[in-house]
């Protein structure tokens, strides 16, 4: 009679589950698209049917020229939207906005003004200006949060009382003019070609090595990892667009600081809505605030500094608007402003029912309402035909956000 020895487990080494095919891959991309997650793909829809539109009305429209003077005309209302985004995925409003960035304007022309005791220097003015609005985004932010009183309420009120202020701290001058070229620069000064070559290079690279870290990242964790093809598509795509957007830019005197400006705050607010403890937080919040708050999320801070960054933007915002103009009247911070930054919000993507939304939605929405601006301008057409189109489109983007969400409670999304 023969032993036979005991037998022993084998234990399969612990891997990466296993990575979807191609095939796969896009049949669940189109039933996302069938449960109402859609994107940015209906405002690069409306893009290109706006630039065959002008384009077939004024060749000019295409021209390099007039690409870099969307990009500035873009810029102000980009900065404002973006933190109009963090407001509206908490489910609230800010109608302050827009005066605001008046106060922003007319803090760094105050601040630059040559002779006079309290002139600082150009940076250091900017810097004032923002922290100006972030003190007004936690006062106001602070009815809203502490007492409960209601944003549209409390910010409906800014809107009056920061009109005044505007307008009071011009005074009989009517007009500031600014002289500060580091000011005026925000807005005006635009990059050596080989800066712009660089930056192109610097994006294309930074792109490349965060998307292949995320990779690395998810597999060390035992994450499905993203397909290695739509890795390298991606980072193709990034890299080319640089490079396009940089090559017709310098045919036309160089990249814009303000579109470099535009592109370095869209890294640094998506990186903190996607990659930090506070972001997930801000999403969680807006998704439902009562279950946020019992899982231990100080909901109160959250939405202060969410008011305050929102605030910040705005006086930035303000600021390249200034810079833009060179000057600031008692005008300033008026206008379509607050529409605009709310309307490229929304129109870019961002639910005004909270919990879901992503900065780069303020930059795809401000650069169609500007590329619709802008051609308007070009072909000669009434202030009221923008103001029209603009009302529309808007209606409709809110309307889709209304049904998607209808369409992704159907699916159990």
């Amino acid at each position: 009679m023969t032993t036979s020895e005991p037998e022993t487990a084998m234990v399969e080494p612990e891997s990466a589950p296993p990575r979807e095919g191609l095939a796969a891959l896009v049949g669940g991309y189109f039933e996302r698209l069938r449960g109402g997650e859609v994107g940015v793909l209906p405002v690069l829809f409306g893009l290109v049917l706006i630039t065959l539109y002008f384009w077939s009305k004024n060749s000019n429209y295409v021209t390099a020229v007039n690409f870099n003077n969307i990009v500035v005309q873009m810029a102000g209302v980009s900065i404002i939207a973006m933190g109009i985004v963090f407001v509206l995925l908490l489910g609230e409003i800010d109608l302050s906005i827009g005066y605001v960035s008046g106060i922003g304007g007319v803090t760094v022309a105050l601040l630059q003004q040559p002779g006079k005791s309290y002139q600082v220097a150009g940076l250091i003015a900017i810097l004032l200006a923002v922290s100006v609005g972030a003190a007004i985004g936690a006062f106001q932010g602070s009815f809203v949060a502490l007492i409960g009183v209601p944003s549209f309420v409390v910010t409906l009120a800014g809107l009056l009382a920061w009109q005044g202020v505007v307008q009071k701290a011009i005074g009989d001058q009517g007009v500031i003019t600014i002289q500060n070229d580091t000011v005026n620069n925000v807005s005006n000064y635009s990059l050596p070609a080989n800066w712009g070559w660089g930056l192109a290079a610097a994006a294309a690279v930074g792109y490349a090595l965060t998307a292949l870290l995320s990779v690395f990242s998810r597999r060390r964790h035992h994450v499905t990892a993203r397909h290695p093809v739509l890795v390298v598509l991606e980072v193709v795509a990034i890299a080319a667009l640089c490079f396009i957007v940089v090559r017709i830019s310098n045919r036309a005197g160089g990249v814009p600081f303000a579109g470099v400006l535009v592109v370095a705050l869209l890294i640094f607010w998506t990186y903190i809505a996607r990659r930090t403890t506070f972001g997930r937080h801000v999403y969680a919040v807006g998704g439902n605030a009562e279950a946020a708050r019992r899982t231990g999320i100080n909901v109160k801070r959250i939405r202060i500094v969410v008011f305050m960054i929102c605030s910040a933007m705005a006086a930035l915002g303000g600021v390249v608007f200034a810079a833009r103009l060179t000057s600031v009247d008692l005008n300033a911070g008026g206008g379509t402003i607050l529409l605009d930054a709310i309307s490229a919000a929304v129109i870019g993507g961002t639910s005004l029912f909270g919990g879901r939304g992503n900065v780069r939605d303020a930059v795809v929405g401000a650069l169609l309402i500007s590329a619709i601006a802008n051609g308007i301008d070009l072909v000669g057409y009434s202030s009221a035909t923008r103001f029209i189109v603009t009302g529309m489109i808007l209606l409709a983007a809110v309307t889709l956000d209304t049904v998607l969400r209808r369409r992704q409670a159907a699916v159990g999304r």
